[in-house]
């Protein structure tokens, strides 16, 4: 199937899911979003958790849900291939338990996505060959299918029937490799109620914008006249960077309408509409009730600085003698071969550091003029230590290494309170001013903003290791990641589980 099949479970559930592989390349799977308590060995990314489940090999990732519903992701988490390895998963809430907006009259899942039509992996090849990024994706799709708009021999379509004066809950994937992808739906409104699985204060947008990695759960109500309406998802650049740029739909159709009426197109924003990206994010807001409160940590016990920068490494098997890279307070993440957390678990000696630093080794004007000189990195499996139960406040900031780009991140293993955002640099006098601690997003995958700085906190009190990285597949690839070790807790229920026996082996 393509995309997978959708997982569905109620919070509270365990769930056994068998995986076993029978593509060509070692390959894992990450359940993006589940919180995994003291469970890391389920998380799933290759080399961080666990070692990939070899081909024709199998393994059961042992998942417990709690304190999460709605709409999360599975994907491959090797390599490039969760360009085609990916599907939704639905976790309902409690039995008895209703949503916090109208009960909608059915739901669909939308997945976005990115399409090469040759193994992507083989056109990763070719980049690395030459030190540069690989060739951009051929198409974009909703559900698999990029619609008629693409010259393909069949017009596959993705269509959602809907009924005159109804509501509907779609849950929003961006499963795309590299491209932050707006969202609309012809002559229809989009109702925000849900992020990365976390309600949200309701809002009203003719369009969404959605990270890599990200959910967002919308109503739609069929109110308008009855017909075929396209829902359309296009990218968003605003850096000078050249990208795959076109535009994926499928149809929205009222029951009882024939396939030969016309579909009307959305205005989806412009291509490098900073404006619109700027004001939809700044409107969201975590709901902040007794029920689903925000526990936004007030007091900060460490702080940590990170620049996301692009570099050039020297690269002897490169054509161009060059490689393009990208850091992590100018550190270049280097993958160990085997799992981190069995590494940190089992003390294994030499297979990393705890020495990732706090901040930059040398401040500078992070968002001035772009700097093309001196862009060698560090290269390193360096992870940075948290106390267990503490309070972390990570400040990302992009840098104009080589250009200024908007870089998605995800944390695994947490949610983290969205605190404050800006343009340029970020002020550590000035900025915490005018943070938001009463009600900011709670997500699992952030985008920070091109030649701009985001600021999360966390509680670390999910002990093991955790992987943080950029969920642009082409900047992760180049090394832009690190890892959180969180100590364990004081007592055998707060502390790592021991490992499940059928691990795959290194």
């Amino acid at each position: 199937m393509f995309p997978g099949p959708t997982v569905y479970a109620r919070e509270g559930d365990t769930l056994l899911v068998n995986v076993t592989n029978h593509a060509q390349y070692n390959m894992s799977i990450h359940w993006h979003g589940l919180k995994q308590y003291r469970n890391g060995w389920a998380d799933g990314p290759a080399y961080i958790t666990q070692c990939p489940i070899k081909t024709g090999h199998s393994y059961t990732y042992n998942i417990t849900i709690t304190g999460q519903r709605g709409t999360l992701w599975w994907h491959a988490h090797i390599f490039w291939l969760r360009a085609t390895v990916y599907g939704a998963i639905v976790i309902l809430p409690k039995q008895g338990t209703g949503f916090p907006f109208p009960q909608p009259y059915k739901e669909a899942n939308i997945v976005l996505g990115e399409w090469w039509n040759n193994d992507v992996e083989e056109v990763v090849k070719q980049g690395n060959k030459l030190g540069l990024p690989p060739n951009m994706s051929d198409a974009h799709t909703i559900n698999g299918k990029p619609g008629p708009l693409f010259p393909c021999s069949e017009k596959h379509t993705y269509a959602l029937e809907v009924e005159q004066g109804k509501t509907y809950l779609l849950r929003i994937i961006n499963a795309a490799l590299n491209d932050e992808l707006f969202f609309a739906i012809a002559g229809h409104n989009l109702t925000v109620v849900e992020i990365d699985a976390v309600y949200t204060k309701p809002f009203t947008s003719q369009a969404i914008l959605i990270a890599p990695g990200q959910t967002t759960n919308v109503l739609v109500q069929a109110n308008q006249a009855p017909g075929r309406y396209f829902m359309a998802s296009r990218p968003f650049m605003d850096a000078p960077i050249s990208i795959d740029n076109k535009t994926a739909t499928g149809i929205l159709q009222y029951k009882g309408i024939p396939n030969t009426v016309q579909p009307v197109l959305p205005q989806l924003p412009a291509l490098n509409d900073t404006a619109f990206a700027l004001s939809f994010n700044a409107k969201l807001r975590s709901l902040n009730t007794a029920q689903f409160p925000a526990s936004v940590p007030l007091k900060v016990d460490r702080h940590l600085f990170y620049t996301i920068g692009l570099g050039i490494n020297q690269c002897t098997t490169c054509l161009n003698g060059t490689q393009l890279t990208a850091s992590l307070n100018n550190i270049t993440f280097v993958m160990p071969q085997i799992g981190l957390l069995q590494a940190h678990y089992f003390n294994t000696k030499g297979v990393f550091t705890t020495d990732f630093p706090d901040r930059p080794p040398t401040p500078f004007n992070y968002t001035g003029a772009p700097l093309t000189a001196n862009l060698g990195t560090k290269r390193g499996t360096r992870l940075s230590k948290l106390a267990f139960n503490s309070t972390v406040e990570l400040v990302l900031q992009d840098t104009n290494l080589l250009t200024v780009e908007s870089h998605p991140f995800h944390l695994h293993g947490y949610n983290f309170f969205v605190v404050g955002t800006g343009v340029g640099n970020f002020d550590p006098k000035k900025d915490p001013a005018k943070y938001n601690l009463v009600d900011p997003p709670e997500r699992n995958t952030i985008g920070v903003p091109t030649g701009g700085w985001v600021a999360i906190r966390f509680r670390a009190d999910n002990p093991g290791v955790w992987f943080m990285h950029c969920h642009l597949e082409l900047h992760t690839s180049w090394g832009l990641k690190t890892a959180f070790v969180v100590e364990n807790g004081k007592d055998s229920d707060h502390s790592i589980l021991p490992p499940p026996t059928d691990l795959p082996p290194c």
